[in-house]
């Protein structure tokens, strides 16, 4: 009886929007993005790990009583950028774009370019690269 973690889900309000962002983090999610109109989109991540975004009515469509989390993410998905300018340029670029600033690009003390915003839903981004 064994389990093996195989996609992180999140809900979003606009499924085009939420898609939009992450291409622009490199996301792939193909073409078309929800082909049978249920509010679902999915990504192959590599390693056959996937993202898997729904909408908040196609959740409660099976789950009436479902209502997202509010306040301060309790967890992130971390990307990590080619350089330290890469992630300066991707934070800048994703905020301007409708991401939600929370803690502009800084040299952390772990020995990497670090920045945190907020998806369009409230869910956590990190950016990083090693210095």
């Amino acid at each position: 009886m064994g389990a093996k973690l195989d996609a992180i889900g999140l809900a979003v309000a606009d499924l085009g929007v939420a898609v939009a962002f992450y291409r622009r983090l490199g996301v792939d999610f193909g073409d078309p993005v929800d082909p049978e109109g249920h509010g679902h989109a999915e990504a192959d991540l590599g390693g056959g790990f996937r993202l898997l975004l729904d909408t908040v009515e196609g959740i409660q469509a099976f789950d009436p009583k479902f209502l997202p989390a509010s306040g301060d993410p309790r967890a992130s998905l971390a990307f990590r950028c080619s350089s330290p300018p890469a992630v300066d340029e991707l934070y800048a670029e994703l905020v301007k774009s409708g991401g939600i600033a929370h803690k502009a690009p800084w040299d952390a003390f772990w020995g990497q370019r670090y920045a945190q915003l907020r998806d369009p839903d409230g869910n956590g981004v990190d950016l990083y690269a090693n210095i």
